[in-house]
């Protein structure tokens, strides 16, 4: 199974590429750490709601356009994994 904090970091990464920005360019403009955020694009780190919405400031990328981004991801991992329908927990 996919982990959220492995996708929001590859989403991060990949958007941060995208601009042809650096480590460091984003972490000051978000006023992070460089380590952290790298911490945070590699998964290692699960960032919370206020520091993405600094990064996603700092990458000119509204919060919700990124969460809807990675929950499409990770709704498309688990159908590979899980069937379809709802689960019954009770059994």
């Amino acid at each position: 199974m996919a982990l959220l904090r492995r996708l929001l970091g590859d989403s991060l990464r990949r958007r941060r590429h995208e601009q042809h920005r650096t480590l460091r360019e984003v972490s000051s403009a978000a006023r992070v750490s460089l380590g952290y955020l790298s911490e945070v694009e590699r998964g290692q780190k699960e960032a919370s709601s206020e520091l993405l919405a600094s990064i996603c400031e700092a990458l000119d990328v509204r919060l919700s356009d990124l969460l809807r981004e990675v929950s499409d991801e990770l709704a498309t991992s688990e159908s590979r994994l899980m069937p379809a329908g709802p689960v019954d927990r009770a059994a």
